[in-house]
């Protein structure tokens, strides 16, 4: 047993560092998550080109981002609940089947030039919903894989590679679009999901062993979202899930959004501006990636909701003197201060998610946060719309920051207050 028994060893022993790495049991599932969400990314490269090439429709573009998102904030609760009854393994596997079914059905159409418009709509829901079913499981399994003082490391190390994924699944894609085109490279991204869903197979963690047992009982959708009731009275959990609400509605996805207008208004004259917006998408991304190996080699940051809230603000902070400069070097540091930033952040709250949850209502405990930080990008593209049309795109940028910046210390003084107090 003991071969099998996720974080054995001393536990009065100070917490290692790399931990879920050091293990050949383990760090092929940080290595599939990044491998899986390149593939999520080099679909939105090869696809998102495709839809616009075929349809140039507006309306669709906004479907994207909703069919994205909305899966989150409608489900994933109740996709906790189902990681809390079922094998955490076989749930990832059948997310990671979803989005492999889903590029072949891409490949096929463009490979007989079939593509209608309902069937690409289609194909969009059902990869919102792989990626809502995959999240949940995905955070149960590190719970198995270390104990109680390694967790915060699982958690930033699981963050750190999905953040490579992020980070060059964009470069795959484009590479695959052009040397292959994009029928050939919707297919070979098939391959990226295999890594994962192969190591799983094989594996023996289940997300349930720490636990020792299995909830069998049947949740609905509506039952499932009581769990907001059941953690009202923990501050930390609480706070943490409306900073990550806070982040995803002010700033979320809308810095990558409106990076296009950035890089027209930071390009220096004669200059590429197309070249500069491939730029600062690479300086947030690489500030997300040396972030969470920095802060794993260092150590540095523990899982408390001062930590969690102080990044979120120096999230906001960064994105406002970004929005404010008119100096390109400048705005690259800042953006790399801002994935620094955002990775402190979202790991942080997560490991204090994990830490803090009754081991009975995990999964939806998870679920939620995913609810209240993915699921409310749903609502960024009104915040950037809205707020972009009466104070142009820099100043939306503007506002959103400084409200998170404001926001997260007061919801950080209102979980420090709480822990205080109990």
């Amino acid at each position: 047993m003991n071969d099998i028994s996720p974080g054995s060893g001393d536990a009065s022993a100070a917490p290692r560092r790399f931990s879920v790495l050091r293990s050949w049991k383990t760090a092929p599932y940080l290595v599939g998550s990044g491998t899986a969400m390149m593939g999520d990314n080099i679909e939105h490269v090869i696809t998102y080109w495709v839809l616009w090439e075929k349809f140039e429709s507006p309306a669709l573009v906004g479907f994207q981002l909703i069919s994205h998102w909305l899966p989150f904030l409608l489900l994933s609760v109740y996709a906790g609940s189902l990681a809390e009854r079922f094998d955490c393994r076989r749930l990832i596997q059948i997310g990671q089947i979803m989005f492999m079914v889903v590029s072949l059905c891409w490949g096929i159409l463009f490979l007989t030039d079939s593509l209608q418009l309902w069937q690409a709509c289609v194909l969009l829901v059902i990869h919102g919903l792989a990626g809502c079913l995959w999240g949940p499981a995905e955070q149960m399994m590190l719970h198995d894989f270390v104990d109680r003082k390694e967790l915060p490391s699982a958690v930033r190390l699981n963050a750190t590679f999905r953040s490579l994924g992020i980070l060059f699944g964009p470069v795959v894609g484009s590479a695959l679009l052009l040397g292959v085109g994009a029928t050939w490279g919707i297919f070979i991204n098939i391959v990226f999901y295999l890594p994962l869903t192969l190591f799983l197979i094989r594996t023996p963690f289940t997300g349930h062993l720490r636990s020792g047992s299995v909830r069998t009982a049947r949740t609905t959708l509506m039952q499932s979202l009581r769990v907001l009731i059941d953690v009202r009275h923990n501050r930390a959990i609480l706070g943490m899930l409306l900073l990550a609400a806070l982040a995803s509605m002010t700033i979320g996805a809308v810095l990558q959004t409106a990076m296009p207008v950035f890089g027209g208004i930071l390009t220096p004259s004669g200059g590429d501006s197309d070249f500069t917006y491939g730029v600062l998408l690479f300086a947030m991304g690489a500030g997300g990636v040396l972030g969470g190996f920095g802060l794993e080699a260092t150590g540095w940051i523990k899982a408390v909701p001062t930590a969690a809230a102080l990044a979120a603000a120096a999230m906001g902070l960064s994105a406002v003197f970004f929005a404010l400069t008119s100096h390109l070097w400048v705005a690259i540091v800042m953006l790399v201060i801002a994935g620094v930033s955002k990775i402190t952040a979202e790991s942080t709250e997560m490991a204090i998610i994990q830490l803090e949850a009754p081991a009975e209502i995990r999964g939806r405990v998870i679920g939620s946060y995913a609810m209240f930080g993915p699921g409310m990008q749903t609502f960024s593209g009104v915040t950037v719309g809205v707020l972009g049309t009466i104070a142009t795109i820099p100043g939306a940028v503007i506002i959103g920051g400084t409200v998170l910046a404001i926001g997260a210390v007061a919801i950080g003084a209102y979980a420090v207050t709480g822990r205080r107090h109990t």
